[in-house]
């Protein structure tokens, strides 16, 4: 009899395997999902996920809206989400199918790129500032000065991350303006300070994580968690907070409207709000989550890096980006191609 119910057992939970059976399409930042993490997801769910790497919002927003991409799920930053809602390329979520979305921490609920989090779950944040090698150089790596006024031990061993939305908005502050503005003499100062530091860029380029741990390059704009992961490699690489301001992001997963296998894409979003699986991203990129109870899972040196604990006299000049005008997005977007020539 024993063996008749072990049986039983074993075929129900093999029907109940073979019903959970799929696939899932995940469009997500590259270098930014936990090989472990879709590991674990698909032994206890049967359920197989494809990633595909974008670099950029833009290329992100583009790719899905000429329609047929096949993902089924997309990881917008926080200043994105309200554009992607206006499109209506992504649609607000069941709550009923994510038992779990009572993790998501208090302060990442009532956010304003998504009130009540009606559309999206949070997947990573961080902030983005200056890698730097300070073997190299020695002086303040706390200003967007190392980039835009670039020292003379850097000039030709300094790489930009081609993200717009940073870099742009990183030279408003510098020369005293604000993201989103639309005043074309600010703009006009921030624009002028890229175009005349470029000559001193070696480049305009991905890669961070390999580049300065390998001392290809001796310093970076560059996302908090990527410089982290330098760190671990190459402990020169310091991490600097720009005091003239600098922004902060978060990434949250959105389930698109056009997507295929929705049963599937509501089976990971509640999978990732599991605290143990929240920390399962943050200990691969190294960047922050907004899952409550997560911290108690993650690795020890994250709970006091530098690069992921701002330090209190930085954190008054960290904000989030706001979503712009279609006039300020204008003036950015010319600026970035000038940029680019």
């Amino acid at each position: 009899m024993k063996k008749l119910f072990s049986a039983t057992l074993l075929l129900l939970a093999s029907t109940s395997l073979a019903s959970a059976e799929g696939t899932l399409q995940l469009f997500n930042w590259g270098n930014y999902t936990s090989p472990e993490l879709l590991a674990k997801f698909e032994k206890e769910t049967g359920i197989k996920v494809t990633v595909t790497d974008y670099d950029s919002n833009d290329a992100a927003l583009a790719k899905v809206e000429a329609g047929g991409s096949g993902f089924d799920l997309v990881v917008p930053s926080a200043n994105y989400v309200p554009i992607w809602v206006a499109k209506d390329l992504i649609v607000p979520l069941d709550d009923s199918k994510l038992p779990h979305k009572g993790n998501i921490a208090p302060e990442w609920i009532d956010v304003a790129w998504d009130k009540g989090r009606t559309h999206t779950i949070p997947w990573q944040w961080g902030s983005t500032g200056i890698a730097v090698n300070t073997k190299v150089y020695g002086g303040d790596i706390n200003t967007s000065a190392v980039f835009l006024n670039v020292p003379d031990e850097l000039k030709g061993k300094i790489n930009v991350v081609p993200e717009m939305n940073d870099v742009v908005n990183l030279a408003l502050w510098y020369v005293g303006g604000e993201p989103c503005t639309e005043d074309t003499e600010v703009l006009k100062k921030a624009r002028d300070a890229l175009v005349a530091a470029k000559p001193d860029w070696l480049s305009m380029d991905y890669g961070a994580t390999e580049k300065l741990s390998n001392n290809d390059w001796a310093a970076s704009v560059n996302w908090n968690g990527s410089t982290m992961r330098v760190r671990l490699a190459n402990p020169d690489v310091k991490y600097g907070y720009p005091k003239e301001g600098f922004p902060l992001f978060m990434d949250s997963v959105a389930l698109l409207k056009d997507a295929q296998n929705v049963e599937e894409a509501y089976k990971f979003l509640d999978f990732i709000m599991i605290p143990e699986n929240a920390a399962m991203i943050s200990s691969f990129a190294r960047y922050a989550n907004g899952i409550a109870g997560s911290d108690a899972f993650m690795p020890e040196d994250m709970k006091t890096a530098p690069e992921v604990v701002v330090p209190e006299e930085f954190k008054a000049s960290g904000h989030f980006l706001p979503t712009c005008s279609p006039k300020a997005q204008e003036y950015m977007t010319a600026i970035w191609t000038e940029l680019q020539k």
